[in-house]
């Protein structure tokens, strides 16, 4: 297996100064998918004249944010700036959406910040037209904690919607077999079991999903310098569950471009943003490379290897990165 991965772009600014030369992508600009299906603009989620010209009075069906943590172009804001930021994008998410839409965003509960921004966020959405819907945790299969407290391995989704929008739940079956016992039930004179009495062999989803693999870099859909980078199952199994196929699918934060290639995947249309021009070349090259190649990733390579391969000074930083890496791990096995 080659190995050629990049690191985390938010802890190495460097990197992405010498990546910038490589993006076609200026701020303020629109890439335009040739089929005409798709649309990645290097724009500001919060602006609305941003949304407008990337929407060009179209709207979407279904809505997939996530937006960073309290990190905004990497620079963390205090809890009343980043919330007052959500409501901007919020707000023009809900001037482009149709009457009938649905809106997921992924967001985060800092157990060691007083679950923030979750609990502020969650009050702030009461004041607008969206009505919570459900509350999704998506298990990852590793995460942190100490000695002391419970280890977080969960993902927080939530789910909004305006006026009175399909819900697939054909799509919502899971490729989990039923294996677990469910409560029992007398049927006229029979009882018997809620999974025996289902048509289905397997387990419907419901708002805590287990069955969804976290992505690491030995996954082919991986991409190496992305730090939130969702798995393209959840992504896919939201956008079958409230969309169909032709709807246009809207993402302000594109970040790996799982989004973009889940609606390639399942037929959709998608207009998605970042304010990054690194990740808005991530988006569409990672669009391409499916096209191309059929695969949904770098596995444990990265979306610039060809230019890396031809830019020694690039070849040089990464390089030391990883002697860097190295020694990090030698002084830890040491102490």
């Amino acid at each position: 297996m080659k190995n050629s991965p990049i690191p985390r772009l938010d802890r190495h600014p460097e990197l992405r100064q010498h990546l910038l030369k490589y993006c076609r992508l200026q701020p303020g600009e629109i890439w335009r998918d040739p089929s005409g299906k798709h649309r990645v603009g290097c724009l500001d989620a919060a602006n609305p004249s941003h949304i407008h010209k990337l929407m060009a009075e179209e709207r979407a069906t279904l809505a997939i944010h996530d937006p960073p943590y309290n990190l905004v172009a990497f620079d963390e804001r205090e809890l009343f700036e980043y919330i007052a930021w959500c409501k901007q994008w919020v707000e023009n998410t809900d001037a482009v959406l149709t009457e009938n839409g649905s809106l997921y965003i992924w967001l985060g509960a800092d157990q060691t910040a007083g679950f923030q921004p979750l609990p502020d966020f969650m009050i702030m959405m009461r004041g607008t037209p969206f009505r919570p819907r459900s509350f999704i945790t998506m298990r990852n299969q590793r995460g942190y904690g100490t000695q002391k407290n419970w280890m977080a391995v969960r993902q927080e989704l939530l789910y909004y919607i305006k006026g009175e929008p399909n819900f697939n739940i054909e799509a919502e079956y899971t490729d989990i077999p039923k294996i677990l016992r469910g409560y029992y039930k007398a049927v006229n004179g029979k009882v018997t079991e809620n999974f025996e009495r289902s048509k289905s062999q397997n387990i419907r989803a419901g708002n805590v999903w287990v069955d969804i693999q976290q992505v690491f870099y030995r996954m082919e859909e991986n991409v190496n310098g992305c730090y939130t980078q969702k798995p393209l199952k959840s992504i896919e199994r939201l956008i079958r569950a409230s969309s169909q196929k032709g709807d246009l699918v809207l993402d302000f934060f594109c970040h790996a471009g799982t989004t973009l290639l889940a609606a390639e995947i399942l037929g959709r249309r998608c207009y998605t943003i970042d304010l990054d021009p690194i990740y808005c070349e991530i988006a569409i090259r990672r669009l391409e490379h499916f096209r191309a190649t059929g695969k949904t990733g770098w596995q444990n390579g990265n979306p610039f290897e060809e230019e890396i391969s031809g830019d020694g000074e690039l070849q040089s930083m990464l390089h030391q990165q990883q002697e860097m890496k190295t020694d990090e791990r030698q002084q830890m096995e040491i102490f």
